[in-house]
């Protein structure tokens, strides 16, 4: 019997052996999956991080594209009224110059020394009222520059609105503006009734 258990003991310890290598193949394979398992956590985490950035861009285009088509929309409109008023402006402003230009050719024409004492009533009479015709359009054309100054005005700040154009835009400044601009027009009319009654006087002489 005890040359039989002595027998055994070497195909005991090659099991033993064997099982520790298996077990370390096991424990190396397990490792090896642990290792690639991480591999792929952090691929997968840099994914997130990837499409969570291209989702955060997404969302800031759209609320951007929507912030932007809002604005511009309603800016369209502003600037198509805009673009009315100012259209509207230069065509007013046409109107005034080519006014003008004839008002002053008829006033450049007016020539006193022509006008034989015959003529002189009737020739008087087309002066004055090419003058008063005059005064009114420049009257009229000034009342519109005035409405046309106002908003310009109401664009700085309150303070300084008030300032400026209660005391350099109010009424005692176009009172003023209109006194001397129509200087020139108000000297011509009364040459010309200097020139009418010394007419009249030569001829009652």
């Amino acid at each position: 019997m005890p040359a039989d258990r002595t027998s055994q003991e070497p195909d005991d310890y090659l099991d033993l052996d064997d099982t520790a290598s298996e077990l370390g193949d096991k424990v190396q394979q397990v490792r090896a999956e642990l290792e690639t398992l991480k591999q792929k956590q952090e691929e997968i985490e840099r994914e997130k991080i990837r499409l969570e950035e291209l989702k955060r861009r997404q969302d800031e285009v759209e609320g951007g594209r929507a912030d932007m088509l809002d604005k511009l929309t309603r800016s369209l409109v502003v600037v198509q009224r805009e673009i009315e008023e100012s259209q509207k402006r230069v065509e007013q402003m046409h109107s005034i110059y080519n006014a003008f230009t004839q008002h002053l050719r008829q006033l450049e024409a007016i020539n006193s020394r022509a006008w034989g004492s015959a003529d002189m009533p009737r020739e008087l009479s087309k002066a004055l009222s090419s003058v008063e015709d005059a005064r009114s359009e420049y009257t009229r054309a000034q009342a519109k520059l005035a409405v046309d100054v106002a908003p310009e005005a109401a664009q700085a700040s309150p303070a300084e609105a008030d300032y400026s154009y209660y005391e350099d835009r109010g009424f005692s400044y176009w009172l003023k503006s209109g006194f001397a601009f129509t200087l020139p027009l108000q000297l011509m009319g009364w040459l010309v009734i200097v020139i009418w009654i010394w007419a009249i006087a030569s001829t009652l002489k």
